[in-house]
């Protein structure tokens, strides 16, 4: 027997409309608290479709999964946030309500997976970004229909919307080699997603087509945040190293964490050190000097995933379909 609303309270010691809050994706409570919400209610087997989920006129509720493996790139970003604010509007237009969710790694993936069956569910959105190979290949058995949202997996036969990394990394780095004349270092996340070895092809691309050698790009392995981008950069710089001309950054985190530590230890950028980001947050008009980026449409992503899983809860589409969501160069001064 499933556990309802009040008891869910109860036994986390809150109030019933703090939950009824959470669990209806409305706002009124904070982002911790809504995590902390649907962790107990996946693991108490809360009844999402029963309880209310889905309001009168509804057509049906799509579930937005959010897959965390190590927390270190998925995080309560501007980037997220907008994607996730793609798909409620993507849902609002087609009627159907959407619900988001968390899974982890290292929870009981079998039983997460048999909770996303249809009876709950009439779609699901998987933000695959820190997922891996062999944990999607276990969505494979998932009945509802189902879309693959900011990952790509060439031998895996789902439904996909992603941004086109290879081109985004492509046109950052042969800006950087343009303008600059130098040849490009990589400021590399320490984690792996796939986006960011797509982005990889990319940058080597644009060296090869440039004339240049890819061992002669020097990569700098860095902790995939703002904060942890500073620490590592700083640290390197206090031990002696000296930064490439420019450098192209797996995304704006990084760019923007770097730039602080190089900044701080006494280089001018753009002037010494060039650095373009990817994934244009907001921040990047705001730094100084202001960070040339790649811009993904964020919203844009969002709705294409919702209207490409409604499609899929209606019969409008059959065959598998991998949609790559082209991206722009922004330049700004860092460059």
């Amino acid at each position: 027997m499933s556990i309802t609303a009040k008891e869910l309270a109860k036994r986390l010691g809150l109030s019933e409309s703090a939950v009824s809050l959470a669990l209806n994706d409305k706002p009124g409570v904070s982002s911790a608290t809504r995590k902390r919400v649907f962790e107990a209610a996946n693991q108490c087997g809360y009844d999402f479709a029963r309880r209310g989920m889905v309001p009168a006129g509804k057509r049906g509720t799509v579930c937005f999964l959010i897959y965390r493996r190590s927390g270190a790139v998925v995080d309560d970003t501007p980037f997220f946030s907008m994607l996730i604010d793609g798909i409620q509007a993507g849902c609002r237009r087609e009627h159907y309500d959407c619900v988001i969710r968390y899974l982890y790694e290292d929870d009981d993936l079998p039983g997460q997976l048999a909770s996303l069956s249809p009876s709950r569910f009439s779609g699901v959105i998987l933000l695959a970004t820190e997922i891996d190979e062999a944990a999607l290949k276990r969505f494979e058995d998932v009945k509802t229909p189902l879309v693959i949202l900011d990952a790509y997996f060439e031998k895996l036969d789902f439904n996909y919307v992603l941004i086109n990394n290879i081109r985004g990394a492509y046109m950052a780095t042969d800006h950087l080699i343009r303008k600059r004349r130098a040849q490009p270092g990589y400021l590399r996340s320490a984690y792996w997603i796939s986006n960011f070895e797509q982005r990889a092809d990319g940058f080597y691309k644009a060296v090869r087509a440039n004339g240049m050698s890819t061992a002669n790009s020097p990569v700098v392995r860095l902790t995939p945040s703002q904060e942890g981008t500073y620490a590592d950069m700083k640290q390197l710089l206090d031990n002696g190293e000296k930064p490439a001309d420019c450098y192209f950054a797996d995304n704006d985190l990084i760019a923007i964490g770097a730039m602080q530590a190089i900044r701080e230890a006494g280089y001018r950028v753009p002037e010494d050190v060039a650095i373009v980001g990817f994934d244009d947050l907001p921040a990047c008009e705001y730094m100084t000097p202001p960070l040339s980026t790649v811009m993904v449409p964020k919203l844009f992503m969002g709705e294409t995933a919702a209207t490409r899983v409604i499609q899929l809860i209606e019969g409008r589409a059959e065959q598998p379909l991998k949609i790559e969501v082209g991206t722009r160069l922004i330049r700004r001064k860092s460059v």
